[in-house]
């Protein structure tokens, strides 16, 4: 039988990380909030198979994200994505030239982004890319574990580190020409 007591001990030095990990994911707060609080009680009830309670955010990582995919199969189901695997953003960066006196084009084009733009621009990413890439960019997970915390096979989550990465080239590319993030001046170069 577990304890309430118990169950917040282990999990309270991880709720801020649960809470950032599912607004990235899913890119509302309300639905964050849906995500996390499912994710809990799920938790809550599988805490007796918890091997590891010294370290237990894997665990609260891999509960979160399965919580997430079951919210997307509802939500999405049998939707598809197409990602031009020809589109190459550093490519295209020096073949439009927005930064024409610039010795660092690429950094110069990144630097348009703030983090809540980036958090825009992922959403746009079909939600397995997303969860890839959010996972192995922004907390580091190693890809063997990345497969271990989502269930699938290693060559399944290197496909989708790949195509997040283009599709997200891609989408940084049309949401700085969509929100006009060039100036006046380089955008009548584009």
């Amino acid at each position: 039988m577990v304890r309430s007591s118990e169950f917040e001990a282990i999990v309270r030095p991880h709720l801020d990380y649960l809470y950032a990990l599912a607004v990235r994911l899913c890119g509302s707060r309300a639905v964050a909030e849906d995500v996390v609080q499912d994710s809990l009680l799920r938790a809550f009830r599988g805490l007796t198979r918890l091997r590891n309670r010294d370290r237990p955010r894997f665990w609260l990582t891999r509960i979160l994200t399965t919580a997430f995919y079951d919210r997307l199969r509802i939500e999405h189901a049998g939707e598809t994505v197409s990602i031009d695997e020809s589109f190459d953003l550093f490519d295209k960066i020096v073949e439009e030239d927005p930064f024409p006196y610039s010795d660092r084009v690429h950094l110069d084009f990144l630097e348009l982004f703030d983090d809540m733009k980036i958090i825009e621009v992922l959403q746009r990413l079909h939600p397995s890319h997303r969860i890839a890439l959010i996972l192995a960019y922004v907390y580091e997970y190693k890809v063997r574990e990345i497969a271990v915390i989502i269930d699938k096979p290693l060559g399944t989550v290197l496909a989708w580190l790949h195509r997040a990465r283009k599709q997200l080239e891609g989408e940084l590319w049309e949401y700085a020409h969509h929100n006009r993030l060039l100036t006046p001046q380089q955008e009548a170069q584009v």
